[in-house]
Order: structure tokens, then C-alpha cells, then sequence
């Protein structure tokens, strides 16, 4: 790879700066994860004695450990010069599916402080609930407008609900109208769970592929896309490894007649349309995902719809990784400098 080809994240993690600090903002997260559908959300602290977010579900099984200081604007700011990337887009990551809108507008606004200091190396996403409603569609209106955000984050599911749902019509609607695209993030668990999350590696990996996954997959299959077809979704963790499912997801008819028909063979054409127009994959930390699925994947969905994404700081190393493996893929220059910055710029809109 050249070595000035610039590099964007599009999924670094943002939250508050004060978030241990302000008790107004700390109880806005510890105090919205519904304790009663088995989210609980409790303070800790690490070996070092950093104060540490986490959130356990079901009890004794952690799903999301967010330590104080990763997330301040200079920690973001030197991965990404030990890194080489130039320029990234903030997210909150996970908790947005509780969130509600007083403490949205706070986490916002401190996004877009960073993101005036930061030398326009930062940029952020919109974080608010998602249910229409003017006063969510006002802070919409005020993040893109008057904040300069270049998207919007939606979790892949709000309890037992995936995007799919009409519940999420009515926004939907207003960002069908604009235009901007949807960074889709993984919740902490699929909503079935319960297979998973006796083994650590299961529950915080393969729970988030099986989320993702299935947030594509009910997309695809509905009308979602018929109704809103300006809508564009960048879903992490490669959409739940949807390269892999790809071919065998999308319904081929069979040359001779068959006893039954066991599936429905009727929407071939709209499935790949959809994934053409509609559907994104963020990376997510490629370098463990490793060479061979990534090549994979970018042969499988084209180079035209894979955004390299760090989540950083869930591992500092994740970052400097992933540029080192995106580096040596085997692909051509052209279809690297699409994952590394082209598609970035193109959908969020970037100079």
C-alpha cells in the first residue's frame, strides 16, 4: 500500500470526557440499562485502579467493560498517529440502545467539542433514540445541522426489536428524506442469548456475529428498503460474517422441478439489489478476523462495501493491527484505497 493513502476509521468509540466525573452523566448511563430485562449496569475498577464501567447480562457475565481515560480526545488522537490513520468517525458504543434523549444531547455535544479540536481529524455520528417523535427528530436536526455530524448510529436491535420494525418507521422516514448514512452498531447479545453466554468468547464474539447477523438478514427480507431506499446501513463485525452466508442466503431457483418447495425462491433479485443499494460492512478490528476472511470478504461483497473500523479502544492494539493486515491483503491498490478511505468519503460525505 502507498504509504500516504489515507487511512479513516469509521468506528472509533466515543463517550463523555466526564463521564466519571459528572454524576448526572454517569447516572444518565448506569441508570438506563433495564435492569429488569437483566442488563445491569455497575461500576468497578481495574488493576491500575482506573474507575471501569460494566455491564453484565446475565449476572457474573460481563459483556462491556468501558475504562476511564480510553475515551478522551488525546488518547483517540495519539492510536491514531501511532497508527496512521488520519482521520476517524465517533460512535457510542452499545449503550445507545438505552440511551435517552437528555443524555444523548449531552453525549453529543461533547462529540462535537472534540471534534472542533481535534484539527478535523474527527468527525461523529448522531446519537439519539430512535422512535421519531419531534423532540429526537429536533436533536437530529441539530447534530447534523448545527453540530455538523456526517451520520447517525442505530443499534442492531432495541430489546426485542430489530430494525425491521415499524416501530422505527417514522424515523426511518425523515432519514430516508435526508439522506445520511446509518453506522448499524452490535448490541452486547443477540436477542436469544441464552446458548451463549456461559463462555466468554461466545458470549463477546460470537453474540455479536449472530446479532448483526440477524439484523441483516430480517432487512434483506423485508420491505424495509421498498419503503426507504435511500437508506444506507453499515453494519459492524462484517455484518455479522455475512460474506460467508452471502450465496446461500440469497434464494437460486432450481433448474427442475422439485418435490416442494422447502424455500422461497421469489426474492433472488431483490436480495441482491438490496445488498447493492442498501447494506455496508464495517471490518471491526480485521486483524481478527485475519487475512484470509477479510480477502474473503471483499472478493465475496466487493471492495465497494467494506469501511475499515478499529473499535478502538476495546484493544489499543486493534487500531495499528488492522492498518498493518489491511496493508498486506492481497487485493489491488484500488480496491484498498475503497476500504481505507473511498467508500468512508463517499458515504459520510467527506472532503
Amino acid at each position: 500500500m502507498a504509504d500516504k493513502l489515507q487511512i479513516i476509521d469509521i468506528n472509533i468509540h466515543h463517550l463523555p470526557e466526564d463521564l466519571f466525573t459528572n454524576e448526572k452523566v454517569l447516572n444518565g448511563f448506569l441508570n438506563t440499562a433495564p435492569r429488569g430485562f437483566g442488563e445491569i449496569a455497575s461500576l468497578g475498577t481495574v488493576e491500575s485502579g482506573k474507575r471501569q464501567l460494566i455491564l453484565e447480562k446475565p449476572k457474573g457475565y460481563q459483556n462491556l467493560n468501558y475504562v476511564e481515560g480510553d475515551y478522551s480526545m488525546e488518547a483517540k488522537l495519539k492510536a491514531m498517529d501511532d497508527a496512521g490513520v488520519d482521520k476517524a468517525i465517533m460512535r457510542v458504543p452499545v449503550w445507545q440502545e438505552w440511551l435517552q434523549l437528555d443524555t444523548c444531547k449531552i453525549v453529543n455535544d461533547n462529540a462535537a467539542k472534540i471534534c472542533r479540536e481535534s484539527g478535523g481529524r474527527l468527525f461523529a455520528n448522531a446519537c439519539l433514540p430512535p422512535w421519531g417523535g419531534k423532540e429526537n427528530l429536533y436533536e437530529l436536526e441539530r447534530c447534523i445541522k448545527d453540530l455538523g455530524m456526517v451520520g447517525v448510529q442505530l443499534a442492531c436491535h432495541y430489546g426485542q426489536l430489530y430494525l425491521d420494525d415499524v416501530a422505527f418507521k417514522p424515523y426511518f422516514k425523515v432519514l430516508n428524506e435526508l439522506n445520511i448514512p446509518i453506522a448499524a452498531h452490535h448490541t452486547p447479545l443477540p436477542v436469544q442469548w441464552q446458548s451463549i453466554y456461559e463462555y466468554t468468547n461466545l458470549r463477546r464474539e460470537l453474540g455479536r456475529i449472530i446479532d448483526q447477523a440477524t439484523a441483516v438478514g430480517r432487512e434483506l427480507f423485508s420491505d424495509l428498503f421498498d419503503e426507504f431506499p435511500n437508506l444506507k446501513f453499515i453494519h459492524t463485525m462484517f455484518g455479522g460474517n455475512w460474506f460467508a452466508q452471502q450465496h446461500l442466503m440469497i434464494p437460486h431457483a432450481p433448474k427442475k422441478q422439485e418435490a416442494m418447495a422447502r424455500l422461497d425462491m421469489s426474492m433472488g433479485e431483490k436480495i441482491k439489489t438490496r445488498l447493492q443499494n442498501n447494506i455496508y460492512f464495517d471490518m471491526t478490528h480485521p486483524a481478527s478476523w485475519g487475512k484470509d476472511a477479510c480477502e474473503a470478504a471483499i472478493k465475496i461483497c466487493g471492495a465497494d462495501h467494506i469501511l475499515f473500523g478499529s473499535s478502538f479502544p476495546v484493544f489499543y492494539s486493534w487500531m495499528s493491527a488492522g492498518v498493518e493486515l489491511v496493508k498486506n491483503l492481497d487485493i489491488t491498490e484500488e480496491q484498498r484505497a475503497l476500504v481505507v478511505n473511498g467508500n468512508a468519503k463517499r458515504l459520510f460525505h467527506l472532503a
